[in-house]
């Protein structure tokens, strides 16, 4: 026997290894799972059955060929990452994607990415194992459907074991019943069951344990509250996977409505049995073959004249031939019509009928008949046109009423708008109504209502429309207007209507109205809107002075709700803090001395960013909201400068005075109240800056606040001086501390002589009345110069530091009070101050 070559044996080390490389080729072969290799550019090089099983390529059909014929066009990019996770030699766990089968169907996969080394340990390629997931996809997307019909059935579905306890339960479930599946999920279906139905439940569950589907039933269950319903029930066995009943699906239809329809239908088919509707009876042909005495006490014909005779003996000729043939239409569809008819008695009155006619076949299979009950309604509709009537028109006047007039206005518009016309809603309003009924008493007041609502009436088209809305007010829709002009004209002959005396009680009366108008579609509003700015215009003609109209103007009320929103939108602003003060300094320049800050307000807008006061102020300049900005900036201010003064920070401020907070009837008070809660605050620290006009247009009232301010030791200046109308009297007499030239002057004072010769003339009037003078609007170092010339100290502006929030301050003024005095800093041509 040979013997084997020792040493071509493997070591018996190396068997596991020898044995797995001889098996990996025979697991590639045999598995579910596509299997292939991929080189870095995505190039296959390998491509076991399971691929071709999956993907329908053969091997040769796919090795060489680029992996990316297997993607979707939207799932291209999904390679390029796989590439690049393993070009650094990161494995690509396992994730659900879509590939493409030959028949370019798409198919759902589960993939698992590898590199490829070779023996150097260097990566080569990658190995893919993809698993075919589509049938587990189409169950769970079945599964999905499935429980959305459940959710969203209109009806009750349900499941429950076979001791009766809930253990799922749908949204219309909820709805039905009352309960929330948290509820009831856990708890016994007998909750639903009425005490004396308990038994049913029994039978159900026995049933259902033997097998037995139950069909539709009708019963009755019971809402969370105890309401009873009733429902139709479904029910079918539920099996586990070895077939075992488990429990039941139970499908529940509440059919209540139905139900009580049913009653109703009932209860109905019993009072025509035994009620005193007339009924009559014809053969196919129409002819009358019996009547009941209902019929002969109803039209007053007795049986002998009507037998075999034709129903048209009673039409009263109030209808039209079309709505008998509309009824014998029906009647020959659907075997059965019902409406509203008018008839004639045999007196030859006319009387209103609710109709009914049902053909019923002869069951032997001979000739039809058809049979027709009708009741005498003649004292209902004349009810119900009353009843309308009341509905739609002013009981006292008779003109139509508010309802009335808004589906009249409605219709007026499509129409205008179909034939392109104009259309005025004007809304009137009674000058010195009230005091003709405190006067002579509402009767009266009612007697002249209606004269003028007569009046007026006679003035409009048959297409126009005026109606009473309320009390002493009116409302008009005039139809296709034509111009302003005539529709001005008509309003001017209601307005003289209404200013005519009217006779009361043996004497004139005479009052006035106040109209306002508003044409379509020029005023492109609704219904609702157009009526509405009519009596907006109403009220500004009373306003203006009653007896006259006013017409609506859109452009006008667009930028009131603008200015409105603007409005709410800032006072938004108080209330959330986004009010905030920067301080800008104001300086010596000669000496370099910081000598004070003027408090400026900016707005810290959450989308548009910090905002100037130009921005907001104007908005309110009117408004009720400047005392409450007022009042926030002094309480800023103080609150601020109480911090610097304990910091060891002593500094003056400027706070700005609106002109109509320094005109309030509390604001002296309420600053010494609120100087008050700051003890650490000299009021000589505090300048209120008050403008020109805020002193011109109340002399006496400003000096008076001024004086009371200053005997507390608050300082004033005289802002933005130079822009308004001071004359030199009015001038010395207010006794402000010191004039701010307006930076309008300053800015352009080197190049505008005009300006200059301000300057001069601003300086001048401070020095000859002994009051500091301050320049605003200081930009360059050549102003500041040119107004040290003139004998102008202080200022501020950009050239000298722009508005600081308060936690910059401290520093800048460190960094500005250890420079050289203003005198001693180099002439630099241009330069800013700091």
């Amino acid at each position: 026997m040979t013997q084997p070559d020792v040493a071509s044996l493997p070591a018996a080390a190396d068997l596991p290894s020898v044995m797995a490389e001889s098996l990996f080729p025979a697991i590639i072969e045999s598995s579910n799972d596509a299997i292939l290799s991929k080189t870095l550019d995505g190039v296959i090089t390998s491509w076991n059955p399971a691929a071709t099983r999956i993907f329908g390529y053969s091997a040769e059909e796919m090795l060489g060929q680029s992996v990316l014929c297997l993607f979707p066009a939207e799932r291209l990019g999904e390679e390029t990452l796989i590439l690049q996770k393993i070009a650094r030699g990161e494995r690509v766990d396992s994730f659900e994607t879509v590939r493409l089968h030959k028949s370019g169907r798409p198919i759902s996969v589960s993939v698992t990415v590898s590199p490829v080394r070779n023996a150097a340990g260097r990566i080569v390629g990658a190995s893919k194992i993809a698993r075919d997931i589509t049938a587990e996809i189409d169950n769970y997307r079945q599964l999905d459907q499935f429980r959305s019909l459940v959710t969203s059935s209109f009806d009750a579905i349900l499941t429950k074991d076979v001791q009766g306890i809930v253990r799922s339960w749908n949204p219309a479930c909820e709805r039905i019943f009352g309960y929330t599946a948290a509820e009831m999920i856990g708890q016994p279906i007998q909750m639903l069951i009425p005490p004396e139905r308990q038994h049913e439940e029994q039978a159900i569950l026995a049933r259902i344990q033997a097998g037995e589907r139950i069909e539709p039933q009708e019963t009755e269950r019971l809402r969370k509250g105890g309401e009873r319903i009733h429902v139709s029930i479904t029910l079918s066995p539920l099996h586990d996977a070895q077939g075992r009943i488990i429990g039941a699906s139970k499908i529940v239809r509440d059919i209540t409505e139905r139900h009580r329809s049913e009653q109703r239908m009932r209860l109905m088919d019993s009072v025509f049995s035994h009620t005193t509707e007339a009924i009559v009876v014809t053969d196919e042909r129409g002819t009358i073959i019996e009547i009941n005495d209902a019929f002969s006490a109803i039209t007053g014909y007795e049986r002998h004249e009507v037998i075999g005779r034709d129903p048209s003996l009673f039409r009263s000729g109030r209808q039209g031939p079309e709505v008998y043939r509309a009824m014998l239409s029906s009647l020959l569809d659907t075997g059965h019509c019902q409406g509203e008819v008018w008839s004639r008695k045999k007196t030859g009155e006319a009387y209103a009928v609710m109709l009914t006619v049902s053909a019923v076949p002869n069951p032997g299979g001979g000739e039809s008949r058809y049979v027709a009950l009708f009741s005498d309604i003649t004292s209902l509709r004349e009810q119900q046109e009353k009843l309308e009537r009341l509905a739609s028109y002013d009981t006292l006047t008779e003109l139509p009423n508010r309802l009335l007039f808004s589906d009249r206005l409605r219709q007026a518009l499509i129409h205008a708008l179909r034939q392109k016309h104009t259309v005025a809603v004007a809304y009137l309003d009674l000058d010195g109504f009230k005091a003709v009924n405190d006067r002579w008493g509402h009767d009266a007041g009612d007697e002249l209502l209606v004269t003028l609502a007569r009046r007026m009436q006679s003035v409009f088209r048959a297409s126009d429309t005026l109606a009473r809305i309320g009390g002493d007010e009116f409302a008009v829709v005039l139809v296709d207007v034509g111009t302003a002009g005539q529709c001005e004209t008509l309003l001017n002959r209601i307005l003289a209507i209404c200013a005519e005396p009217v006779s009361l009680q043996g004497t004139y009366v005479s009052v006035s109205a106040s109209i306002g108008v508003t044409l379509f579609p020029q005023d492109n509003g609704d219904a609702d809107q157009l009526v509405r700015h009519a009596d907006q215009a109403m009220y500004q003609a009373k306003q203006l002075g009653k007896n006259r109209f006013q017409l609506f103007d859109p452009a006008s009320d667009a930028a009131a709700r603008v200015r409105a929103q603007r409005l709410t939108e800032f006072s938004r602003a108080m209330r959330d803090q986004e009010l905030v003060l920067h301080y800008q300094p104001k300086v010596n320049m000669r000496t370099g001395e910081v000598v004070g800050l003027e408090a400026l307000i900016r707005w810290a807008h959450p989308e548009r960013g910090l905002l100037p006061p130009a921005e907001f102020l104007p908005l309110i300049e009117n408004h009720a909201l400047i005392e409450a900005v007022g009042e926030l900036v002094i309480e800023t201010a103080l609150t601020q400068l109480q911090t610097w003064n304990a910091q060891g920070l002593r500094v003056n401020m400027g706070i700005n005075i609106a002109p109509q907070h320094l005109k309030a009837e509390n604001f002296v008070h309420d600053l010494l109240a609120q100087l008050a809660v700051f003890p650490l605050v000299d009021p000589e620290q505090l300048e209120l800056e008050i403008v020109e006009s805020s002193s011109i247009e109340d002399p006496e009232l400003v000096m008076d606040v001024i004086a009371r301010c200053q005997r507390h030791g608050l300082q004033f200046a005289l802002d933005d001086f130079g822009t308004g109308y001071s004359s030199l009297t009015y001038l010395k007499q207010l006794k402000v501390n010191s004039l701010k030239i307006d930076q309008s002057f300053v800015r352009d004072m080197l190049v505008d002589a005009e300006d200059m010769a301000i300057v001069q003339g601003v300086i001048s009037l401070a020095n000859a009345f002994g009051k500091s003078v301050v320049a605003e609007g200081v930009e360059s170092r050549d102003v500041g110069c040119r107004l040290l010339a003139l004998g102008c100290e202080l200022a501020q502006g950009f050239g000298i530091s722009k508005p600081l929030p308060a936690d910059e301050v401290p520093g800048w003024i460190e960094r500005w009070s250890t420079r050289d005095s203003w005198a001693l800093l180099s002439a630099q041509e241009g330069a800013p101050l700091a």
